[in-house]
Formats: structure tokens, C-alpha cells, sequence
């Protein structure tokens, strides 16, 4: 059975127009710059699994926030993910369109919010996640008030840029046993599943 753990604060993101991995998001409320890597994925989708996995393993990294967000659209399918929803799913294909891209799929993983490999492929993800660490970034400084407010604060760029900011919540997962769809019978571990994730500021590329 689905029981909801501890949900908490987790990323602060900036997304920029996209091309290569220069002035790709970054995070650096504890002073290091982390790689964003987002799955989407399904507890209805037997090809899901192993990326699960490997999302699991990356949680466990200093050097990447591992977020995991379970899509609405194979619920139909026999299996209602109690993890998934339209704004995943939302999400995900806002990703398609910036990326160029004519369809999406599960499991899909994108990178700092500028590439994207299936998520199961470790070596494709595995060479994002250097290719984003190499990148230039614009870093996010998150200060914390002792009354549990957050001062956010972003640079001025070197020339024209635009991006926006973004909260998410997520909580730790777990173990779901999968009574019906192509997982039927299956325990599916998830790790990191965003709950929440809002827009909160747009950046003209001022202070």
C-alpha cells in the first residue's frame, strides 16, 4: 500500500533558453552546485523499472538532486499510479516541446532541464550529468530564516537572459506492490517523488 512519508523542501531551479549545457539550472544552497535529473516514469509501464533503479542509486550522489515524476497516462492501462499525475505528465511534455522533440515516453530523464536520454541507459545519463557539471552555471543562492521563510537570490547575467523559478516538494517514496498492468506482481521501488512543483518568479536577468 502507498503511505506518504516526510515531505520537504527540495530544489530551487532556473531554467534558461535552451541550447547547449551553458547557463544550464543550478542549485547552491549548501554552497555546491548540484545537477538537476528528473525521471518521468510509471508504476504502469514495464519498461520503467530499471530507471527507478538507477534513480535510486543517483539520489544517494552529492552531486545531483534526483527527482522522480510519475506521469498520469498509462493509468489506463489497469493500474492507477497513487504516485502520478497531470502536472507530471504537464511537465514532461512542456520538455518535449522545449527540446524539440515530437513525442514523449517513460522512462525518459532530462538533465539540468537541457538533454534528455531514456532513463534506463546509465552510460547515456551518466555523460549528461558530466557534460552539465562541466557547464558554466547561474548560480541560486537559498538563505533560511530561523521562521522558516527562504531568501532567494540570483545573480545579474553577463548579457540577455530570461528564466524562471521553481519550488518543489517531494518525499522519500517506497515500495508499491503493483496489483494489476504490465507490472502486476511486481514490488516497484520509487525514490524522490515530487509532490509538488510551482512556479514561483520569473528572471529578466536583473539582480
Amino acid at each position: 500500500m502507498f503511505r506518504p512519508v516526510r515531505i520537504i523542501l527540495t530544489a530551487l531551479l532556473l531554467s534558461v533558453p535552451l541550447g547547449t549545457f551553458t547557463a544550464a539550472p543550478s542549485f547552491a544552497a549548501d554552497g555546491g552546485r548540484k545537477i538537476v535529473v528528473e525521471l518521468f516514469t510509471s508504476q504502469g509501464c514495464s519498461s520503467c523499472p530499471p530507471a527507478d533503479a538507477h534513480l535510486a542509486k543517483l539520489a544517494k550522489r552529492d552531486d545531483v538532486i534526483a527527482l522522480s515524476f510519475h506521469v498520469d497516462y498509462w493509468n489506463y492501462i489497469g493500474w492507477t499510479d497513487p504516485y502520478s499525475s497531470p502536472e507530471a505528465a504537464a511537465r514532461e511534455r512542456a520538455y518535449g516541446r522545449a527540446l524539440g522533440r515530437r513525442y514523449v515516453y517513460t522512462p525518459q530523464i532530462v538533465v539540468d532541464g537541457r538533454a534528455e536520454a531514456v532513463g534506463s541507459n546509465r552510460n547515456a545519463v551518466e555523460n549528461l550529468i558530466r557534460m552539465a557539471a562541466a557547464a558554466q552555471k547561474v548560480p541560486i543562492d537559498v538563505t533560511h530564516g530561523k521562521d522558516g521563510t527562504a531568501h532567494i537570490a540570483v545573480p545579474a547575467a553577463s548579457g540577455p537572459a530570461r528564466g524562471e523559478l521553481w519550488i518543489g516538494f517531494y518525499d522519500d517514496g517506497g515500495a508499491t506492490d503493483v496489483a494489476a498492468g504490465e507490472n502486476a506482481g511486481a514490488t516497484i521501488v520509487n525514490a524522490n517523488v515530487v509532490r509538488a512543483f510551482r512556479r514561483i518568479g520569473v528572471w529578466d536577468g536583473s539582480a
